[in-house]
C-alpha cells in the first residue's frame, strides 16, 4: 500500500483518495443566476428585478477559487449553481424562483494543502454559516470528513483528501422568509438587580411534563405551553437561560457508543434554532415555533437568555468532520498553530474560532443581533467567554470582541453573561470582565458549598460572597448584579446529588468514570447515594433548604437550575452531557411527594420575599460604615455572642455567621425619585452539626425580631412567625438558617 506521506500533494495540489460514491444522483443544470448583492450574508428571500421573487445568496469565502450553490429538491436531487459575482471577498447571486422552504448548501473549491491550513474540498457539501433553519441531522459517517477518516496511518490521515460526496449524509440549510416585526411582543426588560435566572434545557424540562401534550414534549412549543409557563410563574423566576439552542451536531465518539450530545455545546449553525426541538417541522417551521415560544414567555413576564457557544464549533480539530467553516476557509475561521495542520485549542473541543479576524467577529455579532432583533431574545450567556476575549494569544479585556459589543447599539442593551474562563493559559478571568457584563461567579459556588459542608477555614470568603462579591466586582462602575450567584449548574451535580454523593458516578457515559470533575465539594450526609435511612434523608433535605435559602438571600443575581427546587437527581452523574434520557430529563412526579413539594414551596416563597424586599436585591455595594449618627451601618456582621465581628473574628475558625441588612440605608431612588426604604433583616447561618446559641443584637440595631424563615423545620408550607426580643439568646439548630425581620428601632424600614 502506498503511504499517505508518498501521496502528499504539492501546495495547491490534491492527494489521492477513495473513489466517489457511485450511488449519488448526478447534479442537474442550474437555473439562471442574476448578480444579486453581497449583503446581507446568507440566504434572503425577496423580490428582485422586475418584481421577480427569488432568493439572494451571499457567502464570505475569501480564499476560495470558486463557490457553487447547491439546491436540493424533495427527492434529494441536487442542482448546482455557480456563484460568479465576487465583492469584497463575498460570493453572491440572486436566483429567481427560489422560494422559502428551499433546501441548499455550498461546495467551495480551493487548494488542498493541510500543511498551510488550506482544507478546501468541493466533494463536501457545506452548511451556510448564516442558514436560519437546518433540515436533517449530522450523523458523521466517513463521507462527511474532508480527509480520509479511516486512513490506516492515523498520524497523517488529515493530509489525505477524501473525494466522496457528502451531500447524501449531511443536513441542508433552508431558505426562510420572515416578515415578523414583533409589534405585538412586550419584552419584560427586567432590571438586572431584580432578576432571578432559571437555567433549563428545552427538551429536558418538557420531555416528561404530564401537563404538556405528548406531541409537544421536548420542543419549543412544549416550553410555550401554559403548563410549563405555569411552573415558572409559580416559582417566580424572571428569566430562563436556555442551554444551547443553536443548531448543533453530535460528536463521533458519542455516536459510536450509541449516545448523543444532549446539552448541545457543539454548535454548527449560529442562526438556526436546533431543529430537533421543533414540533412543527424542520423546513423553516422551527423559526416560527421558537418565536412563539419567546412571545409566550414574554407574555408571562419571563425573559429568554440563550447559552451560546461561539468559542468553538462541531468541526473539532484536524481529525474532525468538514461541515461548514472548515471547508469555507479553514485558515480564516480558526486559530491555527505555527504548524498550520494543527488547531489552537483553548476550549477542550479541538478548535477555537479566530475572533480577532473581522469576518469571524462579524459572524458572531450578526448572529447575536439576529437573535435579539428577529428572534426576540433578551440576552446571552457566553460559554468559555475568555476564549472570545483573547487577542492574538492572551485574554485581553480590550479585545476586538469586547470592544465591538460595548459600542453595538443593539447588543449593549441586552443581558450579557460571561462564563469567565477557558482552559488556556491565563484563561481564568473571574471578576475581570468590563462593565455591561455579568459573570458566572464560581467563587460563590465553591464558598457556599464549602461553608455548608463545614470545610471553610474561616468565614472571610463567605462574607464577601453573601454581600455581592465586592472584592471581585467593585471596580469600574460594576455593580453587585455583575455576580451571577450559583451553587449548581448544568455541569456538575444537581443540588440533591450535591448532598447525596461524595464521588461522581458517570459510568453510563462510557468513559470509565474519567469524565467530569473530581472537585465536587459535596457531602453525602452519611451515605453514598439513595438510602432509606430517615436521619440521612432528613439531613439532606435540611441541607437543600440551607443551600437554596443562602442563594436567594445573597446579594447579586441568583441562578437556579431547573428541577433543583423539587429534588431532581441524576443519580450522581456530574457530567450528564450525553444523557438524553431519564437521567437528564426532569422527573415531574417528584412534585407529588410532600417533601419535595415543600422544597418547591420554600423556594417559591424565598423568591417572592426577594421580589418584595429591595434590601435583598441591592443595586449598589454595601458601604459597611455608619450612614447616620446612631451608628447603624447598611451591613453589619455578628458573632454568635451578638457582638459585631472584629478583624480577628474573620480569621478565626467559625461555623456561625450573622449578617444584618439595613433597609434604611439602601442607595438609590425609585422611579418617582423617592428614597427606597425597606425592612431590615438579620440572617443567621450555622453550619455546625449541633445547635448553638445566638444572641440577637440589641438597640440600636433592633427592639425585636420576627422569624421569617427557619430551615430546620421540615414543614415549610407557612412561615414560622415566631417573635423574639432584642438581646435574647435563641437556639439555632445544627445546620440551619434563621432569617429574622427587624422589629422597631432605627433599623426598621
Amino acid at each position: 500500500m502506498t503511504s499517505a506521506a508518498e501521496q502528499r500533494a504539492p501546495a495547491g495540489g490534491r492527494a489521492a483518495a477513495p473513489s466517489t460514491n457511485g450511488a449519488r444522483r448526478a447534479p442537474v443544470p442550474g437555473p439562471p443566476v442574476w448578480p444579486g448583492a453581497p449583503t446581507p450574508l446568507g440566504a434572503r428571500f425577496r423580490v428582485g428585478p422586475d418584481g421577480v421573487a427569488g432568493t439572494n445568496f451571499a457567502l464570505w469565502a475569501a480564499g476560495a477559487r470558486s463557490v457553487r450553490l447547491c439546491l436540493f429538491d424533495a427527492d434529494g436531487r441536487e442542482t448546482r449553481v455557480p456563484l460568479t459575482e465576487l465583492t469584497h471577498e463575498i460570493w453572491h447571486g440572486f436566483v429567481p424562483g427560489v422560494l422559502p422552504g428551499q433546501r441548499y448548501g455550498y461546495r467551495v473549491d480551493g487548494r488542498w494543502d493541510p500543511w498551510t491550513g488550506a482544507r478546501w474540498n468541493p466533494a463536501k457539501l457545506l452548511l451556510d454559516p448564516y442558514a436560519r433553519a437546518v433540515d436533517g441531522e449530522f450523523t458523521l459517517p466517513a463521507e462527511v470528513y474532508g480527509h480520509v477518516r479511516d486512513w490506516p496511518e492515523q498520524q497523517v490521515a488529515d493530509t489525505v483528501r477524501d473525494e466522496r460526496d457528502s451531500a447524501p449524509y449531511v443536513p441542508k440549510g433552508v431558505v426562510v422568509h420572515d416578515d415578523d416585526d414583533w409589534s405585538d411582543d412586550h419584552r419584560p426588560k427586567t432590571p438586572w438587580a431584580d432578576s432571578v435566572i432559571y437555567e433549563l434545557h428545552v427538551r429536558g424540562f418538557t420531555k416528561l411534563h404530564p401537563g404538556i401534550p405528548e406531541e409537544l414534549r421536548g420542543t419549543y412549543a412544549g416550553l410555550a405551553h401554559p403548563a410549563a409557563i405555569e411552573h415558572l410563574v409559580e416559582l417566580g423566576v424572571t428569566a430562563v437561560e436556555l442551554l444551547p439552542v443553536h443548531q448543533f451536531a453530535h460528536e463521533d465518539h458519542l455516536l459510536r457508543r450509541g449516545l448523543a450530545n444532549y446539552w448541545g455545546y457543539n454548535s454548527v449553525g449560529y442562526f438556526a434554532p436546533h431543529a430537533a426541538y421543533a414540533a412543527s417541522g424542520t423546513a423553516g417551521q422551527q423559526v416560527g415555533e421558537f418565536k412563539r415560544m419567546v412571545r409566550a414567555l414574554h407574555a408571562a413576564g419571563v425573559e429568554v437568555i440563550l447559552d451560546v457557544v461561539y468559542n468553538h464549533t462541531a468541526e473539532a480539530g484536524e481529525l474532525g468532520p468538514t461541515l461548514s467553516l472548515k471547508g469555507i476557509d479553514n485558515r480564516a475561521y480558526y486559530r491555527l498553530q505555527d504548524d498550520a495542520r494543527r488547531y489552537t485549542d483553548y476550549t477542550g473541543c479541538g478548535n477555537t474560532l479566530h475572533v480577532v479576524r473581522p469576518q469571524v467577529l462579524r459572524l458572531i455579532t450578526d448572529s447575536l443581533r439576529y437573535w435579539v432583533t428577529e428572534m426576540g431574545v433578551d440576552g446571552f450567556r457566553f460559554d468559555l467567554a475568555a476564549a472570545l476575549a483573547r487577542s492574538m494569544h492572551d485574554v485581553d479585556m480590550l479585545s476586538p470582541f469586547l470592544a465591538v459589543i460595548a459600542q453595538d447599539p443593539v447588543l449593549r442593551r441586552v443581558k450579557l453573561i460571561a462564563e469567565p474562563w477557558d482552559i488556556g493559559s491565563g484563561g481564568y478571568q473571574v471578576g475581570a470582565f468590563p462593565p455591561l457584563w455579568a459573570e458566572w461567579n464560581d467563587r460563590y459556588r465553591d464558598a457556599v458549598r464549602d461553608f455548608w459542608r463545614h470545610a471553610l477555614p474561616d468565614v472571610r470568603e463567605m462574607g464577601y460572597r453573601l454581600s455581592g462579591s465586592s472584592d471581585l466586582y467593585a471596580w469600574g462602575g460594576r455593580r453587585p448584579y455583575a455576580s451571577v450567584n450559583f451553587i449548581t449548574a448544568h455541569d456538575g451535580f444537581t443540588l440533591r446529588d450535591l448532598v447525596s454523593y461524595e464521588r461522581k458516578h458517570n459510568e453510563a457515559n462510557g468513559e470509565d468514570n474519567r469524565d467530569g470533575t473530581d472537585d465536587n465539594r459535596s457531602w453525602n450526609c452519611g451515605a453514598e447515594g439513595e438510602t432509606a435511612d430517615p436521619d440521612v434523608r432528613a439531613r439532606r433535605r435540611g441541607q437543600l433548604r440551607n443551600l437554596l435559602t443562602t442563594l436567594l438571600l445573597s446579594t447579586g443575581v441568583p441562578m437556579l437550575v431547573a428541577g433543583d427546587e423539587f429534588g431532581r437527581t441524576q443519580g450522581g452523574n456530574n457530567n450528564a452531557y450525553c444523557q438524553d434520557n431519564a437521567t437528564g430529563w426532569l422527573d415531574w412526579s417528584l412534585l407529588q411527594e410532600p417533601g419535595w413539594r415543600e422544597l418547591f414551596a420554600l423556594t417559591s416563597r424565598l423568591i417572592a420575599l426577594r421580589h418584595r424586599h429591595p434590601v435583598l436585591r441591592r443595586r449598589a455595594f454595601f458601604a459597611g460604615r455608619a450612614q447616620a449618627a446612631d451608628g447603624l451601618r447598611d451591613l453589619a456582621w455578628f458573632t454568635a455572642r451578638g457582638a459585631e465581628m472584629t478583624e480577628g473574628d474573620w480569621y478565626a475558625p467559625a461555623a456561625t455567621l450573622g449578617m444584618y441588612l439595613s433597609g434604611r440605608d439602601i442607595p438609590g431612588r425609585d422611579e418617582r425619585g423617592a428614597q427606597v426604604v425597606d425592612d431590615s433583616f438579620l440572617a443567621v447561618l450555622h453550619a455546625g452539626a449541633g445547635p448553638t446559641g445566638f444572641v440577637l443584637p440589641g438597640p440600636p440595631w433592633a427592639e425585636g425580631y420576627e422569624v421569617v424563615v427557619d430551615t430546620s423545620r421540615e414543614d415549610q408550607s407557612a412561615p414560622p412567625g415566631t417573635a423574639h426580643p432584642a438581646g435574647a439568646e435563641v437556639t439555632v439548630p445544627g445546620r440551619s438558617v434563621l432569617l429574622l425581620r427587624v422589629l422597631g428601632g432605627p433599623g426598621t424600614g
